[in-house]
This record gives C-alpha cells, structure tokens and sequence, in this order.
C-alpha cells in the first residue's frame, strides 16, 4: 500500500473515531424537547386565578388556604360574573408582551370552571348563564384570537367539596378506598375531558405536583401525554418538564441551570439543600428541567394574594419591583409566571391592567433598541459600538437547543484607552441579563472561559 493511501486511512479512522466521540459527547448532554423550548423562549406567562370565593367578598386571610382547602363553600351558587370578558383578560396582557396564559379550571374548592360530564360540581350547577358557561372554553378561545398560548391548571391535591385532602380523600376502610377510587377516575376523567375538548395546550400544570399511582394518586401522566403530546406537563413524581424555582417571590437566584440530577422535581424534601437545588438546579444534571418563577401581581408589602379579595389594591406590585422579578427571573434564565385574578365582575380589575401596562412598556423601552448585537460561535466574540456609548443592560443568550453549554465567562469593556472587565458569570442559557451602573465603553468582548462543548451563543447585545 502507497504511503499516502495509508495516510487517508489513519486519517479516514481518526475522523470516524472523533465523530463517534463527539456523538457519544453530544447524546450525554441534556437537551429540551420541544415544549421545554417554547416554554423557556416564551418568557413571560400568566396564570388566571379564579374560584368561588372571588365571590364571598371576604378577604383570603380571613379563611385562609387551609380554611379553603377544608371547608366547602356554603353556596355555590354566589359564582356569578355578570360582566365576564376574557377577551379583556388576554388582551391586557397581550399588551404587556405576555406569550402564554393558564387558567385554574380547577382549584382548591374543587369546583370546575368548565361543563364537566364526570364531575358535577360544576358551572352546569350555576343558576349563571343557566348553567350554560364555560369559562375556560370562553378562555382559550380569547387566547388564540389574540395569539397567546393556552394553557390549564388542574388543581386535585386539595378538594374541599369532596374532602380530599393531599390527594387522599377522607375516611377509613372500605368508605375510604371507594370514595378515593371513585375521585381518582374523577379525575382522570377531567383530565382526558381537559386534553380532549379545547384543541392543543401549551402547559398543563398540576399544582403540589399530581403525585404518583402507587401512591394511590390519579394516573395522570399517560392521559396527558396521549392526548397532548406537545404540551409542556408539570409536574408529578414521575415526570417534571419544568421545575418550580424554589419561592412564590417572582425570582430565582444565580446562578440557575436548565438541568437536574432527576427526572421529577418534587419529592416532598423540603429540607435547604433540596429548595436550593430547584432554585439553582444542577449545571452536572442528566434531565433538562428549567426553572419557573412566580408571584402573583397582588403580592406587594407583606402580602400574598392569588386571588381577587376586596380593597387589595395597595398590594399590586410597583413597577421598580416588577422590573427587579424580570431581570431576577428572565435575566436568570427562568420562565416568569404572573399571578392575576380577575374580580367578581369577570374582568381583570382596572389597577392590574394599568399596573400591566406600565410593566410592558418598561420592558419595552430598555430592551426594543439595542445599542448592537452580535451572534456567532466560538470562544470569544467582540462587539463595536461606533464610539463611545453610555451602556445599561447587557444581554447573552445560548441556542438552547443545542443545550446549555457554557460554564464560566466574562466581559471585558474597552474604556479610558483599556480593557478591563465589567461583568462575569457562569449560567447563560437562555437569557442571562446584566444590569450595570452606567458606564462609557466603545467596544466589548465576551470570552467564554470554560463550556463543556463548543459554545454557540445566539445573541450577544447591548443597552
């Protein structure tokens, strides 16, 4: 054999080898599915909060949610909105540049928002609209005519009409196990109705997690993913495409990885080391699972409330703290979830629209007009800014697709005639916002110092 035909063969099997390595690499490095994609380019989603006891005008915390959770509503025929516009609900937050929108079909009374064939405790009881609404047919229907993604929560740990408590339905022996039967198949049957009957979903959420069958829980998770195979499920103990990011505070810490060391988040630990795990994650875990943030918009100056209750409005959240969950959530690489709860009217109240509003424009102004940007692979990327400029806000964003690669960066802005570094990090992810004090800089330069395969950054910008 001529030198050079053995030349191409070493070649030829060095190459074969270092592509089956590089594939070996690339297939133990988590990636999202499709839905996991969406839901973190999303961004920012709503969560509509609506029960009856929007409509006993009490105040929360004078029943609280334990009080909830145990004593079912002494007449549910006060569920009334007489001016119920979910056209109204979904075109306020359209405004504020809101991507996807969930509404409690179910929550802790039990009672469903929607005609349900398998449980009776529902708008088909109502002396309202003659038992003929359906309120969350009215609402994914608002959210395609107004190009948000639709989404359902479906809340069965806690039933107080049925008494159910932690998925575990009152009693002892024989009453016991055919009671929990009989609201086991309740619920899957809701959940198949849920998944069948209002086309395709962005996010079912069962809130507390949907436990586990041998744990004697709703078997949940085949239901879902038949007949929704392209909605992102959270969550239960097999299963968590999302993972909650540790507080209802609208922030999570950084760093905050996309990845887990399981494929279910919640184990009932709520020990320190468990909450900081769902709060950062683990940049070495095997299952993407990225964060979600969430607050309700009412939950300012010490209180906490995810749902309408009479005279709150001095507890909508300012602007300046709104602006402080985005950059803390989506600047953190976390999807950001809104608590809003429409009133006993069926509209969102006038303060929350205005308040969401504001907070739209705000992200609007400082994001919409970028100084420059830049996208492009390899290890160091420089960005010129035409002469000095006065920078704010700095952005990087990884193509996620291709997983979260980089474990440790820097950025360097050339000013007075050096350069010297003026932000660092380690997770990017999706999005990863640095707010600085104002400074003057002509160019910048990001150096990927550390990733555990090639770094693809898709955006690279200034503000």
């Amino acid at each position: 054999m001529k030198m050079g035909a053995k030349r191409f063969l070493i070649f030829l099997c060095f190459t074969i080898l270092t592509k089956a390595f590089t594939q070996k690499k690339l297939s133990d490095h988590p990636l999202p599915n499709a839905a996991q994609l969406s839901w973190q380019k999303a961004e920012l989603g709503a969560v509509f909060h609506y029960d009856l006891h929007v409509f006993d005008k009490k105040k929360y915390l004078q029943t609280g949610i334990s009080g909830n959770r145990i004593n079912p509503i002494p007449d549910y025929q006060i569920f009334n909105p007489e001016q119920l516009d979910t056209d109204q609900w979904i075109k306020s937050i359209k405004k504020a540049g809101f991507k996807f929108a969930i509404i409690t079909a179910t929550h802790e009374t039990g009672f469903a928002l929607y005609p349900s064939n398998v449980n009776p405790y529902n708008v088909k009881a109502l002396k309202w609209k003659d038992g003929k609404g359906d309120i969350v047919g009215d609402f994914i229907n608002s959210c395609r005519k107004y190009g948000i993604l639709p989404g359902i929560y479906v809340g069965i740990r806690w039933n107080s009409f049925f008494g159910v408590h932690d998925f575990k339905v009152n009693g002892t022996g024989e009453f016991q196990k055919k009671r929990q039967l009989y609201y086991n198949q309740m619920v899957e049957g809701m959940v198949k109705e849920l998944c069948t009957q209002y086309g395709p979903l962005f996010e079912i959420w069962f809130d507390g997690g949907a436990s586990h069958p041998d744990l004697g829980a709703p078997d949940v998770l085949p239901i879902v993913k038949k007949y929704q195979p392209d909605c992102l499920f959270y969550h239960n103990n097999q299963l968590a495409e999302a993972r909650w990011g540790g507080s209802e505070s609208g922030t999570v810490p950084y760093p905050c990885w996309s990845t887990f060391p399981t494929p279910y988040s919640h184990t009932g630990d709520t020990t320190t080391d468990h909450i900081n795990l769902l709060k950062h994650g683990d940049p070495e875990g095997k299952y993407w699972m990225p964060a979600m943030s969430d607050a309700p918009l009412r939950g300012y100056n010490g209180r906490h409330e995810w749902f309408w209750e009479p005279g709150d409005e001095e507890h909508i959240f300012p602007l300046e703290e709104l602006m402080h969950m985005y950059y803390n959530s989506v600047g953190h690489n976390s999807t950001l979830i809104m608590g809003l709860t429409p009133d006993p009217r069926g509209l969102l109240p006038e303060a929350d629209v205005k308040r969401l509003e504001q907070w739209g424009e705000a992200i609007e102004k400082t994001f919409s007009k970028p100084i420059a940007t830049t996208a492009v692979k390899g290890k160091e990327l420089a960005l010129a800014l035409n002469g000095s400029k006065i920078i704010q806000n700095i952005v990087i964003q990884e193509d996620i697709s291709q997983g979260q690669r980089i474990r440790k960066y820097n950025i360097h802005g050339f000013t007075n005639g050096r350069w010297r570094v003026i932000a660092e990090g380690q997770s990017v992810g999706h999005k990863r916002i640095h707010r600085l004090e104002p400074i003057a800089v002509e160019q910048l330069r990001l150096e990927i110092q550390e990733s555990t395969l090639p770094p693809i950054v898709s955006f690279f910008g200034v503000y």
